[in-house]
């Protein structure tokens, strides 16, 4: 080894240089007067001289130095140069000392060599492996080891000759090396050089690579018959290592599938190294494919049938002879926390079930009591040494099993452990340097599947968390489970088996959904089976994620019944990890899809389900008057009324979050309790902020069972919020949020809660009372925690309107006043909280038509968006976006009032402020088209007439009229053809006869035809259909433009590459005929020509869709059609009476070959629906020209009405 590794790293960690403080000086002593005497000689080749050095060098390896040696890394470089003067290459006993002694002083005083004498030592290392004898190779190895760790950079110019084609380490680790420890240390070389440290240059190529592919190499070749079972192990560590510091490095990208599928296979081999009972045979290249792949174990042996057969007696008497068994062989082990699992501790319907790929029969996961320390199932089902707490003892020993068994056997069992952690190491680092999409090609060779009737499970990373004799390889295969799963959202969400599958063949939906099912039997089954604390923390961690990635809207029942009901136990485990990964759990749960059906039956299940017989409770659901306190007066009342009804069973996990929060723990701190502060009355602070994350997922997903203790959770805020812990506050300011949000939800006009059912309005003033005369206000100033200040404005801005107007005057000003003041805080976090707290403000009924506060808002947004910060110039221009739709609604009420007394001069400045805003990034780009829009729409005609606007007025609209056009987010594009049709409903601005009306129109037209967006095209038709007058569409030109525009994008309305977009077809179809009838029932005389022209070319087309159009309603988005079908009838029949009513010219026929058109349309829409209505205006005399019948099949295949 090169350095002494540090206690408690993980396995495949880079070692870590410890930092030493200046020693005493007695500490040194002896190392510098050897030192000193060893600096002293000059080279001799007497032997009287070789002798003294030779004694020299035996001395300083022999130094004590196990309190750090006190030596200064610079004395032990100087004295290692001095060392390597005096011993010539020709003297090969020196040499080998001289190289033990580099190797134990390196080694013994972690020091990195600096670059100065690294180049001496370097040569000579490489020059003595170039000249010594074979017999030295060993001990010059171990020194370049140490003199190249975390030094790889610093050895550019010596890699020719260490990596080269005839480098000297390519050829000691070479299969044909005949000394297997010489090989395994000339690996070892390799992966130290590989070793990168931050900072500092890598490798160069292509000697990463080079190094990559003998490290392949080595790993995909098989022992040698000269080579034992240990130096084989560490060859192995050593390459797993390399392999791992490249990849960490960043420089090593496995982008060839060829190389990748190779190092996949060789890192599966490597996880199940040694593993008793466990022999596989692997393809050297592993292909992403959704089939599991071949991994030839031998069948199953028919001994475990029957075993799994046994009921529980017979599970009791088979647990006792594998266990004698074991014993006799000498393999009961022991390691960490005396965490290791025996075959004795899972009943056979747990381990050997896992290679039936069966479903336990003893133990149904839920219902009954599980193996928890304390409890008395765990009692019984654990074998007496870890009756005690055990998992107290943590051991000091480097190797993953202690000296009780000894010999041999266990030696080779603790390197073998060794190589699966490294490998499982190595496959996190591979995990971490792909892409995503790339990994879950390979996702059938590393996670199980349901295996056939009668076929054996196939090996996974389930198969060492199930079998796996060391905890510490049991708990890197769950962090490497997790490593995949975490981000796995979209991949899995392909899944599905809410039906039962009776086809020929299995699609990849099922597949998906069958390794979830088998990931959550095997991971329940590990739950179960773990005594490990720190593994029994990884298992419940994978669950969470597997939890949260899941799609269980799209899967059958009971897989969250059975982890519900399997780890309720856990909440109260010994260990405080196990206790607050067992919180994240249950998080994961009720946030997953919520709110799931499944989930509410679970959340009201009476609180003690799953706690039996196994004292299992939390100690502070025992003292439930807590939950039933109230405060005094109208709160009982209105408590009552606030509950929904059928709610009368409390949610036990509400109240299980709420008293780990507040109430003090009845036990004192265990030792495992980290987090527990000396002299803390309180839970620990993780469980604490884990529970109070709960809270927040259940007020998000489950608000009708969160509601009912509203003022309960409201005292809980306030106590969190007023405590010293910052972390504490944050997160009672989040559930406030939740909570919050949750009461504007029930009150929106789209809810679909019945009223009955709501939060009543005076409780919840009572609420927020209740926060803002709290610790809320002292939160928001608190400028020490500006993330605390932010969630706190975040949690202001969730209060219900309709509760706002109904506070107290002083509270209302306080809000209001705090968020102004914010509004000027140095911090962007602040600053932007602010900005969007104003802007939700600002649409409050009770203060939008405030002018004072309207404009004080409109001042404050206006200086953010000149922040420096993109996020709060992105909030700003939200809120500027808000403040004008406020001025739109404003002047629609019949007061004029707040128009006549807004700010002009504000109003010049809002335009300007926007215009900028719209040149900026497109989050702030978005919203400042839309309030450019909405403020041209509210100019009024006493602004229009004043010249100062004028120009402004120009502006906008080209800075909309660029952002309609540019290759911008389409979010972009189309808020700026919504904010372009805002502009067109202000009858004041000249549309129609200014200089711009072309410029918008061609803009529009353009995008209406080609941009590849729907969405974007559905708002561009919209806009052009809201002019209300014919002259606002300019001249006959620009008109005729605009209408054969329309009949071009109706024609292309399903020309599209992105199948994505197709479900906005019918909407945009819809829009577009819209718009077309629109210009019908606005066309004058001059215009008729052009419309029947289009017509004669397009009519049987333009007919069709139009009919359509009649039938049926919009798809995919609400764009202002109507959707009753007596309005779009009423549509037709305007435009038919519109061009009825035109003076025609002399001898012009087009306005009957429309009129016949329109005719047309309305006759077959009337067959169809089988109405008899007058047409206005029948001609007696349709135009053939215009007019070709549809087939009647197509007519009543494509039209008929529903």
């Amino acid at each position: 080894m090169a350095a002494v590794q540090v206690a408690g790293s993980l396995p495949g960690e880079p070692t870590r240089e410890v930092p030493r403080e200046p020693p005493p000086p007695e500490q040194s002593s002896g190392f510098r007067c050897l030192s000193a005497r060893l600096c002293a000689l000059r080279p001799d080749d007497s032997s009287s001289a070789r002798t003294e050095i030779h004694l020299l060098f035996d001395q300083l390896i022999s130094e004590n130095y196990s309190e750090g040696g006190g030596v200064a890394p610079e004395d032990v470089s100087t004295l290692l140069v001095q060392a390597c003067r005096l011993v010539p290459l020709n003297q090969n006993h020196l040499v080998s000392k001289v190289s033990q002694l580099i190797h134990h002083l390196l080694n013994r005083l972690q020091v990195i060599v600096d670059e100065q004498n690294l180049d001496f030592l370097l040569a000579y290392a490489i020059s003595a492996l170039q000249q010594c004898n074979s017999w030295t190779h060993m001990e010059i190895l171990q020194a370049l080891a140490a003199l190249v760790y975390c030094n790889g950079s610093k050895c550019q110019k010596y890699l020719p000759d260490l990596l080269g084609k005839s480098g000297i380490l390519m050829k000691l680790s070479d299969l044909a090396q005949p000394d297997p420890e010489v090989r395994r240390a000339a690996v070892h070389c390799m992966a130290n050089l590989c070793l990168s440290v931050p900072g500092q240059p890598y490798l160069e190529e292509p000697y990463p690579n080079i190094c990559f592919q003998a490290f392949l190499t080595t790993l995909q070749s098989p022992k040698s018959s000269d080579m034992d079972d240990i130096t084989f192990c560490m060859l192995l560590q050593n390459a797993l290592k390399g392999i791992q510091s490249l990849l960490n490095g960043g420089k090593m990208k496995l982008t060839q599938t060829e190389e990748l599928g190779a190092l996949l296979a060789v890192l599966k081999k490597s996880m199940f190294h040694g593993l008793p009972g466990l022999n596989i045979e692997l393809p050297t290249v592993l292909y992403p494919t959704p089939l599991p792949q071949y991994d030839g174990r031998p069948p199953v042996r028919p001994q475990q049938s029957e075993s799994s057969a046994s009921g529980p007696t017979a599970n009791k008497k088979k647990k006792s002879k594998v266990k004698s068994k074991k014993i006799q062989q000498g393999e009961e082990e022991e390691e960490e926390s005396s965490g290791e699992r025996e075959v004795a501790r899972v009943p056979s319907s747990g381990r050997e079930h896992v290679h039936e790929g069966k479903a336990p029969c003893s133990s149904p996961l839920g219902g009954q009591s599980l193996p928890v320390e304390g409890s008395a199932a765990g009692k019984d089902r654990v074998s007496p040494p870890f009756r005690s707490a055990s998992w107290k003892r943590v051991s000091s020993s480097e190797s993953d099993y202690s000296d009780a068994e000894g010999g041999m056997q266990s030696k080779m069992r603790s390197y073998q452990a060794k190589v699966r952690q490294g490998a499982l190491a190595c496959f996190l680092s591979t995990i971490k340097s792909i892409e995503k999409k790339v990994l879950y090609g390979y996702w059938s060779a590393f996670v199980p599947d349901t295996p056939e009737l009668g076929s054996p499970q196939s090996v996974s990373l389930m198969t060492l968390t199930l079998k796996d004799p060391s905890p510490k390889t049991r708990a890197c295969a769950l962090q490497v489970l997790s490593a995949i799963l975490e981000g796995s959202k979209q991949f899995l969400s392909v899944a599905e088996d809410t039906s039962d599958h009776r086809r020929a063949f299995t699609p990849f939906s099922v597949m998906i959904a069958s390794s979830i099912r088998e990931l959550h039997r095997c991971l329940l089954l590990a739950l179960v089976a773990e005594s490990s604390s720190q593994t029994l923390t990884q298992i419940i961690k994978c669950l969470a994620n597997l939890v949260s990635n899941s799609p269980y809207n799209r899967l059958k029942l009971s897989l969250l019944t059975k982890v519900w009901n399997q780890i309720k136990p856990y909440i109260r485990h010994k260990d405080v990890n196990v206790r607050v990964s067992s919180f994240t759990l249950l998080g994961a749960i009720v946030s997953t899809h919520a709110p799931l059906p499944e989930v509410q039956l679970l959340l009201q299940q009476p609180c003690s389900s799953g706690f039996n017989n196994s004292n299992s409770a939390t100690p502070h659901l025992s003292t439930p008057d807590w939950w039933k306190k109230a405060p005094s007066g109208p709160f009982l009342e209105e408590a009552s009324v606030s509950s929904p009804k059928g709610t009368s069973e409390p949610c036990w996990l509400i109240r299980l979050c709420i008293s780990t929060v507040v109430l003090p723990k009845e036990d004192s701190c265990s030792g495992s309790d980290a987090g527990c502060a000396a002299g803390s009355t309180y839970e620990p602070s993780p469980m604490r902020l884990e529970a109070l994350q709960v809270l927040a997922h259940l007020a998000r997903g489950y608000f009708s069972m969160a509601q009912v203790y509203l003022m309960e959770l409201g005292e809980v805020i306030c106590k969190c919020m007023g405590e010293a812990d910052p972390s504490i506050q944050l997160h009672g300011a989040k559930l406030l949020e939740e909570l919050g949000t949750g009461l504007i939800q029930q009150y929106k006009p789209d809810s679909s809660i019945a009223s009955d059912q709501r939060v009543p309005v005076s409780l919840v003033v009572m609420f927020w009372t209740m926060m803002l005369n709290g610790p809320l206000p002292r939160a928001l100033q608190n400028s020490e925690h500006p993330t605390l200040q932010a969630s706190a404005c975040d949690a202001l801005s969730s209060i219900l309107p309709e509760a706002f107007s109904s506070l107290p005057s002083d509270r209302q000003i306080l809000c209001i006043t705090m968020l102004l003041g914010l509004n000027d805080s140095k911090n962007r976090l602040v600053k932007a909280a602010t900005s969007r707290a104003l802007g939700v403000y600002v649409l409050f009924p009770c203060l939008r038509q405030d002018v004072i506060f309207v404009a004080d808002t409109a001042n404050a947004i206006l200086m953010s968006l000149q922040d420096k910060s993109l996020n709060v110039r992105a909030k700003a221009a939200w809120s500027l976006g808000n403040l004008t739709d406020t001025l739109i609604v404003n002047m629609e009420t019949p007061d004029p009032s707040f128009q006549e007394e807004f700010s002009g001069l504000l109003l010049l400045k809002m335009l300007r402020s926007a215009i900028e805003a719209s040149r900026d990034k497109d989050k702030v780009k978005s919203n400042a088209v839309r309030a450019l829009g909405n403020l041209l729409h509210f100019l009024q005609p006493s602004h229009i007439e004043k010249p100062r606007f004028a120009e402004i007025i120009e502006e906008s609209i080209q800075a909309l009229i660029s952002t309609v056009l540019i290759e911008a987010a389409m979010k972009v594009r189309w808020n700026a053809c919504y904010a372009m049709g805002n502009v067109f409903k202000n009858p004041a601005l000249p549309l129609g006869t200014a200089p711009w009306t072309s410029q918008a129109y061609n803009a529009l037209t353009s995008v209406v035809t080609s941009c590849k967006n729907f969405k974007v095209r559905i708002r561009s038709a919209t806009a052009l259909s809201i002019p209300s007058k014919r002259e606002h569409y300019g001249s006959v030109d620009q008109y005729v433009q605009i209408w054969n525009a329309l009949v071009t994008a109706l024609q292309k309305s399903e020309d599209t590459t992105d199948f994505l977009e197709f479900k906005y077809c019918a909407s945009l179809r819809t829009q577009i005929c819209q718009a077309l009838i629109h210009l019908l029932s606005l066309a004058s005389a001059s215009d008729l020509p052009c419309i029947r022209e289009t017509l004669e070319l397009n009519g049987d087309m333009v007919q069709s869709f139009i009919l359509q159009f009649l039938k049926s309603g919009t798809e995919g988005e609400d764009t202002g059609a109507p959707h009753n079908l007596h309005e779009r009838d009423q549509l037709v029949r305007t435009a038919l009476e519109h061009i009825s009513s035109i003076q025609a010219l002399a001898g012009d026929t087009a306005k009957r070959a429309i009129m016949g058109f329109l005719e047309d349309i309305l006759t077959i829409y009337c067959d169809l629906s089988g109405s008899q209505v007058a047409l206005p205006g029948l001609t007696t005399h349709r135009s053939s020209c215009i007019y070709r019948k549809l087939p009647a099949e197509l007519m009543f295949s494509q039209f008929a009405l529903v």
